[in-house]
């Protein structure tokens, strides 16, 4: 017996050798279409197959005697033909967000596989007819279980042997899906000897203050659980229970445990990071355990430049410290723009790198760094004057306190002295450094106080300082790490070819307001100022104007150059700008021993006082005459007497006045 297409079909052979029926009653039933040839003995090595379904039902009575097990390799042969893998089971097996556990990849084979047959089983279940001609009526959960049972070894699945169980598992798929095949023992903690509390409290006196060490845990744990110790929470003063459920197991017996489990415990990722949490310092657990933020360089030169301290590892032979140092360099090229050197780490120390990035600027006529970053530390102080944002510079940040690696110049000095500084000198390093190459040793010195030591090398302040600024050009002057990027160029280079064509122009004047030597003066003779031991000319005489009314007094600001020299001046009142003063010079005084130079110095001297008597003659003051004011006599009114005049006489009365008697007369005439 076997399939053909999807038919039940037994072979002519079968039925005449069987007894099913004789070869003359098959011949005649064939003859008369009684049955169904699903395929013809025609040809080399074929046999008729005749549909076991379109025999009548005593023959297929008979057939069953024959071949007892033939339906239920009938059945056995339809799931193999539609035996499909279910594919939305094999997404939902390796999804963690589906299945919330994390699956072996052997038990989700297992489950999409128990998934693809119980697809089969219902589909069988859901068309009656098909199920009809395999059962030979209702569908047969007995023969499906034999049957799927049957077909275990052939297709790997887990499914229940039992009836009455595999029904359960059909009916549960049905209910609940692919989530029903997931064993209860994934996630489960019934068998877990270690519970989520014993958990809890081993992570719990681990972090005492004294920070126990972790056979000092398992003995701590096992004394309580065993009631020679009692535990407590500080903060509430609650007591643990030693006979809670979570510290007993079924039996009521305490669950003790063994130093590698409690080692286990400890030493899990999660815990170690919440013990650390306790155990390390705030700035400790943030380097070491804290997620820190990626960034990457900028594209130009001067878009942020960056500034921190840091001590010169060799120590001065006088003091027998280390000498205070302050850098600023630019992000992006990575170069060191400004050093400042000092015994102490103050703000003069703070404010002369500054002075020492502003005279490098100044030199090569570039703009304004558009951002800076400075620590919190000293520079807080001048968050609202000079380093407030759009004064000096466009952006400034303030680093977070001992939050060192938000610093990129804390990397930087770290690049200059394990790349320059170690090569170049002796006792470069540290006594506790990880790496032998960068471990220095030093001399005990045995006094009372048993806790001395001694560099074995000290070096004089000139020195010191020197060889620094040797260090910081050679630092600058040698390949920029990113070769991919900048290929051949040092960072000298990348910081003079990839300038950021947006900056805005160095505000001199005000720099030197805020970073320059202060020095109060007044002007004199309404023409100059004396500072720095030299006298200063006004621009221009109208600068008078700009004063406080009965103030002469200014203040002058300054940024002297690297040697000393005080090139450029400028005069405030209070926070009022009044003028930028010149530099004329002086000119000697013996008219045989002037040279060009003193001429031109004394043509620039006598314009200033051309100037001065131009001013004075446009803003001339007309002179008034004053005399003592006379009071004005005054003198009663007299009274006019009007004579009457006379009345006409009789011969004027016969006058019209209203007629003109010029014309009439000339009429008359």
């Amino acid at each position: 017996m076997e399939y053909y297409g999807n038919t039940w079909c037994i072979s002519a052979r079968e039925l005449v050798d069987g007894n099913v029926m004789t070869l003359a009653g098959y011949k005649n039933g064939l003859r008369r279409g009684k049955f169904s040839v699903m395929r013809q003995g025609k040809g080399k090595g074929n046999y008729a197959l005749i549909a076991v379904d379109s025999l009548d039902e005593d023959i297929r009575a008979k057939i069953i005697e024959l071949y007892p097990d033939g339906p239920r390799a009938r059945l056995a042969a339809w799931v193999r033909e539609n035996y499909v893998v279910d594919q939305n089971a094999v997404v939902f097996f390796h999804d963690r967000t589906a299945t919330g556990i994390d699956l072996p990849l052997e038990k989700a084979k297992e489950y999409i596989t128990n998934a693809s047959v119980l697809n089969c089983c219902i589909k069988l279940y859901e068309r009656a007819a098909t199920a009809q001609k395999l059962f030979g009526g209702q569908y047969n959960w007995d023969q499906m279980a034999a049957v799927i049972e049957s077909l275990r070894e052939q297709f790997g699945h887990t499914l229940p042997a039992s009836t009455l169980r595999f029904r359960k598992k059909v009916a549960e798929y049905k209910r609940n899906g692919y989530a029903c095949l997931i064993s209860g023992k994934f996630g489960n903690q019934s068998a877990r000897k270690v519970n989520v509390k014993i958990e809890r409290l081993i992570c719990s006196i681990a972090v005492q203050p004294n920070q126990p060490y972790n056979t000092h845990v398992c003995e701590q744990y096992n004394m309580f659980v065993c009631g020679e110790l009692d535990v407590y929470d500080p903060e509430t003063g609650e007591l643990y229970d030693m006979n809670d459920d979570a510290f007993v197991d079924k039996n009521g017996e305490p669950v003790a445990l063994s130093e590698t489990t409690v080692n286990n415990i400890l030493n899990k990722p999660k815990n170690r990071v919440l013990i650390d949490k306790w155990r390390l310092g705030w700035s400790t657990f943030m380097h070491e355990q804290m997620p820190h933020m990626h960034r990457h360089a900028p594209e130009f030169s001067f878009s942020k430049i960056t500034m921190d301290d840091r001590d010169l590892p060799r120590k001065d032979k006088e003091t027998k410290s280390r000498p205070k140092a302050y850098y600023c360099y630019d992000v992006a090229s990575q170069c060191v723009i400004g050093a400042a050197y000092s015994r102490k780490k103050d703000t003069n120390l703070v404010l002369d790198c500054f002075r020492d990035m502003f005279m490098m600027i100044q030199r090569h006529g570039w703009g304004c760094p558009a951002e800076i970053e400075v620590e919190n530390h000293l520079l807080s102080q001048w968050r609202d004057t000079f380093l407030k944002e759009d004064t000096l510079f466009g952006l400034v940040h303030f680093c977070a306190p001992q939050n060192s690696q938000e610093k990129y110049a804390e990397r930087m000095n770290g690049a200059k002295k394990t790349r320059i500084e170690h090569r170049n000198h002796f006792g470069i390093g540290r006594f506790y450094a990880k790496s032998r190459a960068n471990r220095v040793e030093y001399k005990k010195v045995f006094d009372e106080y048993n806790d001395t030591y001694e560099d074995n090398e000290y070096y004089d302040w000139d020195e010191l300082i020197a060889d620094d600024r040797r260090d910081c050009y050679e630092f600058n002057h040698t390949l920029h790490p990113n070769q991919k990027k900048y290929k051949g160029m040092t960072r000298w280079d990348v910081l003079v070819q990839n300038m950021n064509p947006t900056l805005r122009p160095m505000a001199a004047r005000e720099w030197a307001r805020f970073i320059g030597d202060k020095v109060e003066t007044s002007i004199r003779r309404n023409s100059y100022c004396r500072v720095a031991h030299k006298d200063w000319w006004l621009s221009d005489v109208k600068v008078m104007e700009r004063l406080e009314p009965n103030n002469w007094k200014v203040t002058a600001y300054c940024l002297p150059d690297e040697e000393g020299n005080v090139n450029d001046v400028w005069i405030y009142q209070g926070e009022t700008y009044i003028d930028k003063l010149q530099d004329l010079g002086t000119y000697n005084t013996a008219t045989v021993e002037q040279t060009d130079d003193d001429a031109a110095i004394f043509v620039e001297q006598r314009k200033k006082v051309s100037k001065f008597n131009t001013w004075v003659e446009e803003n001339n003051v007309p002179r008034v005459a004053v005399m003592p004011r006379q009071p004005i006599e005054t003198e009663e009114p007299k009274t006019l007497h009007v004579a009457e005049e006379p009345l006409m006489d009789d011969d004027m009365a016969c006058y019209d006045i209203n007629m003109d008697y010029a014309r009439k007369a000339l009429e008359d005439h």
